[in-house]
């Protein structure tokens, strides 16, 4: 059965997933590249972000790489995307990652404001979905041939589809730092009222990993 996933998303220590005044030179806020130390560094990162064939194992590229195993689509949020806010007034703005993002498989962009779809390089199609949350999630379902579907963020949509206990399971990766403001992910979420629970948790020196199951 199809699942849909929270897979390595990291927040700090005071449960922050991006910190504040995010911006195009600050895509994450101020501090915020610091919550992926954990992540940067790993194989999986270098392999299928950066291109490149180096990269350290063990376990925090265990956890990043079960990431992208069995995904057969993405859903984001529109500031995963573009730091643009209202219509879409720069149609050359192609995503974060230039023309071959890691995604690979098609990608639903929920925003306010319509646009073309958009192909890359290495089989990622941007999709962007205008209708809401409940729409973008059939889309990605019946795209994924059978696959999961892995939310890749923000905290906001993240926050939509867990209220909705549309979430089957989700990687939380905790930093070992402080950020003090930004985007706090369980900020007026009750989750246990949702029918989540920490399932298995393991720490290394860069994060401790919660796996969390409905």
């Amino acid at each position: 059965m199809q699942k849909l996933r929270v897979e390595s998303f990291t927040i700090s220590v005071d449960g922050f997933g991006a910190g504040p005044q995010q911006s195009l030179e600050n895509p994450l806020g101020i501090g915020g590249t610091n919550l992926h130390k954990w992540f940067v560094p790993t194989k999986t990162f270098e392999n299928n972000v950066m291109g490149k064939e180096e990269g350290t194992t063990g376990i925090d590229n265990d956890f990043a790489k079960r990431g992208f195993n069995n995904i057969g689509a993405w859903i984001l949020g529109r500031n995963m995307f573009s730091p643009m806010r209202g219509n879409w007034s720069d149609e050359n703005w192609k995503g974060w990652w230039g023309d071959n993002p890691p995604y690979h498989v098609p990608v639903f962009v929920l925003t306010n404001y319509p646009r073309k779809s958009l192909e890359m390089d290495g089989g990622t199609i941007f999709h962007f979905v205008t209708d809401g949350i409940h729409s973008a999630l059939k889309k990605a379902f019946e795209s994924a041939n059978g696959k999961d579907v892995r939310i890749g963020g923000g905290v906001n949509i993240i926050q939509q589809y867990l209220k909705e206990k549309l979430i089957d399971e989700m990687h939380i990766a905790i930093s070992p730092i402080l950020l003090g403001a930004g985007e706090n992910l369980f900020s007026g979420i009750n989750i246990i009222d949702l029918g989540y629970y920490c399932a298995e948790n393991i720490s290394t020196e860069n994060a401790t990993h919660l796996i969390i199951r409905k």
